[in-house]
């Protein structure tokens, strides 16, 4: 986008974004005329799922603008996440992401060559960085760093060490990595301030900070990897995601937490606005695009004969009114409101979409048998437990009961049986 103005270019990068912190220094860099570095992190732990779909998005306008956009893959950060996984599945892990992300690059026509994978361990631990580390904990208070991780780190009663850990290591690689802002979503904001205050008491700059809105999961609240009935997989069948999306949460007539509604608003819209102006390069030239997407694929998600910039189509029987073309968000959300696109008719038009989205990626995983063996080793299938056999403990019969009881004597033990003394039974007085 080499001909765009520093304004545009600026609108490009900060449009659709839930909060800028420290936009004016963005805006210094595009007036001179030099190109924005920023860097988007993520912690290969559970199996990214097609919320991520939200930043890679947002990822394809800053590399559109001519940002240098580095993606860390920040395993040691996995690793200290309450211990979710051992280093060697951490690295398994970071393989397995890094086919994700290329081959969603891939559906979305993000050319990837634009792009530096970065992981974390690779300057984590360096002697410099874990000297800045010591020199960072020796100046911030206990206090501060659960508050920064609030958001992220999980909070338990008795919290691990490595929990205080993780936002400081994330506020240091924003000097490590070379970045003039940090890209994140909203629940990182606490993170985002620690860094703008520690930084620069360590002798370093102040970075700005871009945040993109969370996504509700399916079943309303956040999307998360570890409940499977409020996200889908990326590399989710056809059938699991119409199953999903199926029981998703999306009643009729409500427009709050509605994680459907709020999927089309944040994924599905801006990638057919995307590809729109891609056609019609309104935001700059194609060269170079090594994406390898195909024509169908960039297609916005819109019917055949939908009118001229429709960016998403909702089929409908006949009998209800026929198919209905929306060229945003709001005229969607307010017939929905107005119970004109009924749950089905929605949650139905979202699975085609999605399901187009996901079979580049699909197909892409089929043809890897690297990829595939990764898979495995990453994310293992979990081993049936063996039922345990119930120990039996033997336990006597009562005298005269059982198999081996002589029926004779078991008679003579009547109340008119005469009493013997024994020889070594002790004497009475008569």
């Amino acid at each position: 986008m080499s001909q765009a103005t520093p304004d545009e270019r600026y609108h490009l990068i900060t449009r659709r974004l839930d909060e800028v912190l420290g936009g004016d220094a963005i805006k210094t860099l595009l007036v001179q005329g030099k190109t924005p570095k920023c860097y988007w992190g993520t912690a290969p732990t559970g199996r990214p799922h097609v919320g991520y779909f939200v930043p890679l998005t947002k990822i394809a306008d800053f590399l559109r603008a001519d940002v240098e956009v580095k993606i860390l893959l920040a395993d040691v950060h996995a690793f200290l996440d309450n211990m979710k996984a051992p280093l060697e599945l951490v690295g398994h892990r970071t393989k397995y992401y890094k086919f994700v992300l290329l081959a969603v690059f891939e559906s979305l026509g993000i050319p990837t060559s634009k792009l530096t994978f970065v992981e974390g361990s690779s300057y984590q631990l360096t002697k410099e960085y874990n000297l800045d580390n010591y020199r960072l904990c020796a100046t911030v208070t206990e206090h501060d760093a659960k508050k920064a991780g609030a958001e992220v780190v999980k909070q338990v009663e008795s919290p691990l060490l490595s929990g205080l850990l993780y936002p400081g290591l994330q506020a240091l690689d924003e000097q490590y990595l070379d970045v003039d802002f940090q890209f994140g979503g909203v629940d990182q904001r606490k993170i985002f301030t620690f860094a703008e205050l520690y930084l620069p008491r360590l002798g370093y700059a102040k970075r700005a900070h871009l945040m993109n809105a969370m996504v509700p999961g399916l079943a309303g609240g956040k999307m998360s990897s570890s409940d499977l009935d409020s996200k889908i997989d990326f590399l989710d069948p056809p059938d699991a995601v119409r199953r999903k999306l199926k029981k998703a949460f999306c009643e009729e007539g409500n427009v709050k937490d509605n994680g459907v509604l709020a999927f089309v608003e944040a994924v599905l819209i801006p990638i057919s606005e995307l590809r729109l102006e891609r056609a019609a390069e309104t935001t700059g030239s194609n060269t170079g695009d090594d994406s390898g997407a195909s024509e169908e694929q960039q297609k916005p998600f819109a019917t055949e004969g939908a009118p001229t910039g429709t960016v998403f189509s909702v089929s409908r029987d006949e009998k209800y009114g026929g198919p209905m073309h929306f060229s945003t968000y709001a005229a969607l959300r307010e017939a929905f409101e107005k119970l004109e696109v009924h749950p089905k008719d929605l949650k139905g038009a979202v699975a085609d979409a999605l399901l187009s989205l996901l079979a580049p990626i699909r197909k892409r995983f089929e043809e890897s048998k690297e990829w595939q063996e990764v898979t495995e080793l990453a994310y293992p299938s979990p081993v049936p437990e063996k039922k345990k056999k119930k120990e039996k403990v033997y336990h006597p019969p009562p005298p005269g009961k059982g198999r081996n009881a002589n029926p004779a004597a078991a008679t003579n033990t009547t109340t008119d049986a005469p009493t013997v003394q024994s020889e070594d039974s002790p004497a009475t007085n008569a």
